[in-house]
């Protein structure tokens, strides 16, 4: 009988791969340098904030502003090179987890189905649902976007380009730091939103599901930790709200707004603070009311 893990059966491609890139990632001390450094920090911020953070999900998933379509496009290959799959798939399974949200079973990655489930086990397993089916569903108008569909079935061209390049300029110590750490940590920040922001923290507003704010993911994430603001008003495009919120894909954007490339900026409707917790309550509380509020643009932003 085929080993599972939640009544799931491993995609032995993914365990491969994901194995492959941790193991080479063991290899970072010995192909140390300072231009690798430098290389993995410039990569990281690239493929995390500005493509996983802000293009795959503050603007296409919950569409919180808007830039120009070229942009677009090429910030979303910017996510393709943090090796979480095309575009479309990831907002698809993202707004299913807005849908169906720490309901055991039906989420795709709630912790309530074990912490190390929602971090990388199904990432790691096989769904019964017909991916294009899906991506038909749940992210239609990318769906009908021609240049979204080449990028979204194309995704693992951009990293496979690069650590060529990197190769090419640096050598091992480049593509050790580059790629394979470089991934490593990209992904794991991204994971740590799914496990560690809905079990560890505190909440600020009172939502249907386990979402938290939690500080040291807003830190590795770029902003996203901040996780129960975000399923309090999805469509905002600020997640960090108070002045410890370090949100640095924020700062991305409001940085394109200056240079009049992001528009209709999505913030917390004037009713926001009717929906705060009085007391900041622990992870696990309960929940008095549930949000799915739209935010209102505000130009002054």
């Amino acid at each position: 009988m085929a080993p599972t893990w939640n009544g799931k059966r491993f995609d032995w491609l993914n365990v491969a791969y994901f194995t492959g890139i941790h193991l080479g990632a063991l290899l970072a001390p010995w192909t140390f340098s300072w231009s690798g450094l430098g290389v993995f920090v410039l990569l990281y911020w690239l493929s995390a904030s500005v493509g996983i953070c802000l293009t795959y999900h503050r603007l296409l998933t919950h569409r919180g502003f808007r830039i120009p379509k070229p942009l677009e496009y090429l910030f979303t290959i910017c996510g393709n090179l943090a090796s979480e799959g095309g575009a479309i798939s990831w907002v698809g399974m993202h707004r299913m987890h807005h849908t169906l949200s720490d309901r055991p079973g039906k989420d795709l990655h709630t912790p309530k189905d074990g912490f190390w489930w929602s971090h990388l086990g199904w990432i790691v397993c096989t769904f019964g649902f017909d991916r294009r089916e899906m991506e038909a569903r749940y992210a239609p108008e990318l769906v009908a976007d021609p240049v979204h569909r080449v990028l979204n079935r194309i995704h693992v061209l951009p990293n496979i380009l690069l650590g060529f390049a990197l190769y090419a300029l640096g050598g091992w110590s480049w593509v050790v730091w580059g790629m394979f750490l470089r991934l490593v940590v990209v992904l794991h920040g991204t994971w740590f939103v799914n496990s560690a922001a809905h079990t560890f923290g505190y909440r600020t507003y009172a939502t249907p599901e386990g979402s938290t704010n939690c500080w040291w993911v807003g830190l590795v994430a770029w902003g996203e930790g901040w996780h129960n603001n975000h399923h309090a008003f999805p469509r905002s495009a600020r997640h960090g709200l108070e002045w410890w919120e370090v949100d640095a894909t924020w700062a991305v954007i409001r940085g394109l707004k200056a240079l009049g490339l992001a528009t209709d900026i999505q913030l917390l409707p004037a009713t926001a603070d009717r929906f705060r917790i009085d007391r900041r309550e622990p992870a696990g509380a309960p929940v008095a009311v549930g949000l799915e509020l739209e935010p209102t643009a505000d130009p002054a932003a």
